[in-house]
């Protein structure tokens, strides 16, 4: 598989599921997206989501019926409590060229990454369905050992602006960027004072 950032906006999300799982993938797109989730029942975290709620139960609908609840949809996700009819929305999908991913059951042409990020990043973790727990727990590890990432990459575009009218020679610029990077102070007073963290920089790197 190859990694992308997908733009899903105003693009059709079916889930198939109702419970904790749907949940989840379903508060993935919610906002963005337009979301259906169709299942018997639903629990109360997706009642609370902007999405839409077909109640139905999947395994007494006819292929055409349930055929028809893919109509216009980017991408399908099987989240339902039994992998067969998972598989069973799957192959409909295939046959259709529509995008799946499958929380249980026969693997989909997808796979949602456990994802974190800020104002100025977004970052994508995935074993490829291996095991759900190590994405988390590398999401987990990144946000507990960069809390100021967004005040870095605010600082290194303002110290890259700065470079290049004081800096001619790039490959200076670059090891600049490099070592300001790993200067344990800079990281250390972006998360109480960002302008101090400046300062330091400014002291410590642009020196004439």
């Amino acid at each position: 598989m190859i990694p992308l950032f997908v733009d899903c906006t105003r693009r059709r999300i079916v889930i198939f599921g109702g419970g904790d799982v749907a949940a989840r993938k379903a508060a993935y797109f919610a906002g963005t997206a337009d979301v259906t989730v169709v299942s018997r029942s639903f629990r109360q975290k997706i009642q609370d989501l902007p999405v839409v709620r077909r109640e139905c139960d999947v395994s007494a609908l006819s292929e055409e019926a349930l055929e028809a609840l893919l109509d216009l949809a980017f991408l399908v996700i099987g989240a339902l409590s039994d992998p067969a009819q998972n598989n069973r929305v799957g192959r409909l999908c295939r046959k259709r060229g529509i995008l799946f991913n499958n929380a249980d059951g026969e693997p989909g042409d997808v796979v949602l990454p456990s994802v974190t990020g800020g104002t100025s990043y977004t970052l994508a973790i995935s074993t490829n369905g291996s095991s759900p727990a190590i994405a988390r727990f590398i999401r987990e590890h990144l946000e507990q050992e960069f809390p100021a990432l967004d005040q870095m990459i605010t600082l290194q575009q303002r110290l890259r602006t700065e470079l290049k009218t004081t800096q001619p020679d790039q490959a200076k610029r670059n090891a600049i960027l490099r070592d300001v990077l790993q200067d344990q102070t800079v990281w250390t007073a972006l998360s109480a004072d960002p302008d101090g963290a400046w300062n330091w920089v400014k002291k410590r790197y642009l020196h004439d």
